[in-house]
């Protein structure tokens, strides 16, 4: 069973970069369309980006379009999210997980989350 591990989070100020990273462990995540989704403080978890198996179609919140860009090496087993242009309101924990497109939303297809990578950006 894939249990993927995200990395890359830190603290920055508004405005910086980041590169987020997703690997798959003890598995593969296959043709799955993968998806980062975020929790911040106080709220419930949020649709990012997701991406699909031959990395020809993507998809973003609005929030976050033209600003960050996923992407994923399936020879590595990686999905990627390169974070420009950072807000204070992208500052969450980050998780990534196989995604699903229901109607107009974005849901998690494992019940599983890991632990996640912090982003904390500053004013």
């Amino acid at each position: 069973q894939v249990r993927p591990v995200e990395s890359g989070g830190g603290l920055v100020q508004a405005g910086g970069s980041l590169r987020l990273s997703c690997a798959a462990s003890g598995s593969t995540f296959g043709t799955y369309t993968m998806g980062w989704f975020r929790q911040a403080p106080g709220k419930e978890r949020e649709f990012v980006a997701a991406i699909a198996w031959r990395a020809s179609r993507t998809y973003y919140t609005e929030s976050v379009k033209g600003r960050f860009t996923i992407s994923r090496d399936n020879a590595k087993n990686t999905v990627y999210l390169q974070m420009n242009s950072l807000l204070p309101e992208d500052t969450a924990v980050y998780y990534c997980n196989a995604a699903q497109q229901g109607g107009s939303r974005w849901y998690a297809l494992d019940d599983y989350w890991g632990q996640g990578t912090q982003v904390s950006v500053s004013a």
